[in-house]
């Protein structure tokens, strides 16, 4: 909890006495735990904590936020330069636009309920502030939670994700009013988590059960300081409380923690059958050839073909022309290794020419048509990079098959099989 505790030291500034979970609490007795599980986007919520706060005067008030979603929430995020570099690789985007795609929709619910998101967990920190209560930030990093959920998700549990999310983005769908103060009742949470575990039960053990487990160490350290109030979301209060009836049992926060490792996916195989159908196209390029000018003209046709589409990405995309000609002189090479993008090259270009900062993060989470996000300059840098790898994407197999048909060979499924089961040999011989 050593990041933790630096970053709860800079929130004391703003007046909120804070404290960290486990200390001053070596052999301590615990004391009583009240948990009141609301919806983030309630008002009902809102004046619930606000109740049982004034009712029980607790000696500490624990909410569900991490250091970071608490300065998001009272507005003390530094303004600064994003990295661009740092969000356009290792798979960083993804993390971002999933997180940034979730926090859309939760402040369209908001608006239509007259509602901010997270109202009931500043008013649970202000009502301690009054009631003299100390307060405690209990959840995971977002940063953690937000990557141990990608990584659990499968190629596939991916898409389902993306395509139940997105009509509820446009407000498609279903039209009939939804009670909101309904989502506090635990019938209707525990539907609404095995409806979940359907679309990913990787992803949801890591939002639900995790922080659950995440949640109720913390608040049992806690309670060996006084008696504690959480404010968590209803979905978390069944599973918190399992876990309190038998703290011994509570996995280490440690664990919970750890960054998630590298490992084989969907995506990563394809990137190296990808990288062998280019591997082989050069092999045949080299032993068909007879002369040193086919060589050079299937160069020609792979650099016209994957920086042209590359740039074209860029165009649509309406990116800076220094952007699309980085696009066009790079694809070539980007398409020959797996471990580079034309698109990281063509959105770091970008982000010079724009130049994006935290407050345009701010204003994209705002946007309420594509019109509004064209006119944001980080997702600008976002859409160049990613219309550019997906045209230097395109113009690898359009390369590819050019060259081959160039070369007089026909690509089949026959042919390709023959090639994988007994190389390039056999491929001459086939033909």
């Amino acid at each position: 909890m050593e990041n933790t505790t630096e970053t709860m030291n800079e929130a004391d500034a703003s007046s909120c006495r804070l404290v960290e979970p486990g200390e001053n609490s070596a052999g301590s007795e615990s004391h009583e735990i009240i948990i009141v599980g609301t919806a983030h986007v309630s008002e009902k919520s809102v004046q619930e904590v606000i109740s049982k706060i004034e009712e029980t005067c607790p000696d500490i008030v624990a909410v569900e936020l991490c250091p970071a979603r608490y300065r998001a929430l009272i507005g003390q995020e530094v303004e600064k330069e994003i990295k661009i570099s740092e969000l356009l690789s290792g798979g960083k985007l993804f993390f971002f636009l999933v997180q940034l795609f979730l926090a859309y929709i939760q402040r369209k619910i908001g608006e239509e309920l007259g509602v901010k998101p997270g109202s009931e967990m500043l008013a649970a920190i202000d009502a301690a502030k009054k009631a003299g209560a100390r307060v405690a930030l209990v959840d995971r990093d977002i940063g953690i939670t937000i990557q141990r959920f990608w990584s659990a998700m499968g190629f596939f549990d991916k898409i389902r994700l993306v395509g139940s999310l997105i009509p509820a983005a446009l407000g498609w769908g279903d039209e009939e009013e939804i009670d909101i103060d309904s989502i506090t009742q635990a019938d209707i949470v525990s539907q609404m988590i095995s409806e979940f575990r359907k679309i990913s039960p990787g992803a949801a053990n890591v939002l639900v059960d995790e922080r659950d487990a995440y949640l109720a160490r913390n608040l049992h350290l806690l309670s060996k300081q006084g008696r504690v109030l959480a404010v968590v979301g209803a979905g978390h209060r069944e599973g918190i409380l399992k876990h309190l009836e038998h703290p011994e049992n509570i996995p280490a926060l440690e664990g919970l923690n750890e960054k998630p490792g590298k490992k084989i996916t969907f995506v990563k195989i394809f990137g190296v059958v990808v990288s062998l159908l280019i591997l082989v196209t050069i092999g045949l390029v080299l032993i068909t050839a007879k002369s040193s000018e086919i060589i050079l003209q299937a160069c020609v046709i792979w650099f016209v073909v994957t920086g042209g589409l590359s740039a074209l990405g860029v165009v649509l995309a309406r990116g800076h022309p220094l952007s699309a000609l980085t696009a066009l002189m790079v694809a070539w090479m980007t398409t020959l290794n797996p471990f580079v993008a034309a698109g990281w090259f063509a959105g770091m270009v970008e982000a010079w020419k724009l130049k994006p900062t935290v407050s345009d993060l701010k204003k994209l989470a705002a946007a309420d048509n594509f019109s509004q996000m064209m006119q944001n300059r980080l997702f600008k840098v976002i859409l160049v990079a990613a219309l550019s790898n997906v045209g230097a994407m395109l113009g690898m197999f359009v390369g590819v098959y050019l060259i081959w048909h160039w070369l007089g060979l026909n690509l089949s499924a026959d042919m390709i099989w023959v090639m994988v089961k007994n190389g390039y040999s056999s491929v001459l011989n086939y033909f």
